[in-house]
């Protein structure tokens, strides 16, 4: 039996977004993602269920200050006490692990999905993802670009404006770009 569009992308081989059953998840996404967004800081109960609907697993504790955007929400598995400041994004086309007590700041952008590099296959529209795993007890610092198929160790702080190409251990501060460990902890 021949694979779907979506079992390809989670699998992390070529597949086509505009398949009918990616595009209505995007779509029930979109319409998630627009009333989560327009709630205030006074509707912490309606902001809870929306992301339970919305994510794959939700860990107790969860604070994401809107807007957020994703994908599909529900390849997002999230922790306890995960917080997520303004203006996030996490490109979902694999699966977001999230462990416990992550932190992140400001515009931090978490993509598990990109494109090939050969002109002739990025043209026929197919996409590839990969996916991401961020431990417990990470911080990321505002601006920070986790790339696909990136895991981040536990008890890790990655700097402000990063962009995380390539696996990052546990207990260490690692910063810049490409990311690189500064010292260890």
């Amino acid at each position: 039996m021949e694979k779907t569009e979506k079992q390809k992308m989670l699998a992390g081989e070529l597949y086509l977004a505009t398949d009918p059953e990616l595009a209505s998840e995007n779509k029930r996404a979109c319409r998630l993602l627009r009333q989560y967004n327009s709630t205030t800081e006074e509707q912490p109960e309606q902001r809870s269920k929306i992301l339970q609907e919305l994510f794959g697993k939700v860990g107790e504790k969860i604070q994401i200050v809107p807007p957020f955007h994703c994908d599909y929400g529900s390849n997002i598995y999230a922790g306890n006490n995960f917080s997520m400041n303004y203006n996030c994004v996490i490109l979902d086309c694999n699966t977001v692990h999230i462990g416990d007590n992550v932190l992140c700041a400001p515009y931090v952008q978490i993509y598990t999905a990109y494109h090939p590099t050969e002109p002739e296959i990025r043209l026929s529209g197919r996409e590839l993802a990969a996916p991401i795993k961020i431990g417990n007890n990470v911080w990321i610092g505002g601006s920070a670009i986790i790339c696909p198929g990136v895991t981040i160790g536990d008890n890790t702080t990655i700097g402000a404006g990063s962009v995380v190409v390539k696996d990052i251990p546990e207990n260490v501060v690692a910063a810049g770009n490409p990311c690189r460990i500064i010292r260890h902890v």
